[in-house]
């Protein structure tokens, strides 16, 4: 890896420990290089984020569960040739989830310059040629092949996740919402929506976890 771990005050072997018993916990198999890159992401991310705050998640014993363990939580889910993250950040899920599937292509998408900015530089350090990064507002992005998956873990409401991003579903598309506690939104939604609620358990994560897959009705 080219980031040295002393720089990001992680402890690198015992990251690599928790994140390949996490992943084993989870029943996913990745090679040991998308293990590699996975925490030369999370040792980018920490050195980034001393100067220019881009998560609140700061404690190394933290960021193995709850960035890449609770992205990749997704993964039996993410089916299709081309996947959007919206509301990306620091590129989560999209760049783990992006790493665990190098056949799919991942477009990462937020308004935030400064994080795209990162998330820029990480794809470009980690070799990722299955993603691309913009910086622009969800409701000003077109894209007239659709996407075959849309998800995020930061919108604030259902309602204004699939609102907000219902032109770029590619037909027979998919949302997958990453959400914590299991609460009464889902009655909000329209009624040409179709959703299934799956409780997601992230090794090291307490509190609950749920993803929100939903599709147009037929």
């Amino acid at each position: 890896m080219k980031t040295s771990s002393r720089q990001t005050d992680i402890q690198l072997p015992k990251r690599q420990h928790e994140l390949a018993d996490g992943l084993k916990r989870l029943q996913i198999t990745l090679g040991r290089q998308q293990q590699e890159l996975l925490l030369e992401y999370l040792l980018l991310l920490a050195k980034w984020n001393k100067v220019f705050n881009l998560t609140a998640i700061r404690d190394p014993e933290e960021m193995v569960s709850r960035q890449l363990l609770d992205s990749l939580s997704i993964l039996p889910w993410v089916r299709g040739a081309r996947v959007l993250d919206v509301g990306t950040g620091a590129g989560l899920p999209g760049i783990p989830l992006a790493i665990a599937c190098p056949d799919i292509h991942f477009t990462l998408l937020d308004s935030n310059g400064k994080k795209t900015r990162f998330v820029q530089q990480a794809v470009a350090q980690l070799g990722l040629d299955n993603v691309e990064v913009v910086n622009e507002r969800i409701e000003r992005f077109q894209d007239p092949r659709g996407f075959e998956v849309i998800t995020s873990r930061a919108f604030a409401s259902l309602v204004d996740f699939f609102a907000s991003t219902g032109h770029l579903l590619a037909p027979g598309g998919r949302w997958l919402a990453m959400k914590g506690l299991a609460d009464k939104e889902q009655d909000k939604l329209p009624g040409d929506l179709r959703y299934q609620l799956h409780p997601l358990v992230i090794p090291g994560c307490e509190g609950e976890r749920h993803l929100v897959e939903a599709e147009r009705s037929a």
